[in-house]
């Protein structure tokens, strides 16, 4: 199983392969915090949705058929 460590501020090289090692011996651990980051991802695309949502038009813009050049 792969993993991608992504860190919020600067570690040392030890600090990382802790983390890797405990996160390797404990897959449970991993699906842990992967799904509080899917959580937090998922909150934050939602509140920008919302937003994005109020601010722009709802109106579609109809579609036009454009005629044939081919004689």
């Amino acid at each position: 199983m792969y993993a991608v460590l992504s860190a919020s501020r600067l570690m040392k090289a030890a600090e990382v392969r802790e983390i890797c090692s405990e996160l390797r011996s404990n897959p449970t651990l991993l699906m842990a915090l992967e799904l509080a980051a899917k959580e937090e991802l998922y909150r934050r695309f939602e509140k920008e949705k919302a937003a994005s949502e109020t601010l722009t038009a709802t109106k579609t813009i109809p579609k036009f058929k454009i005629p044939s050049l081919a004689t």
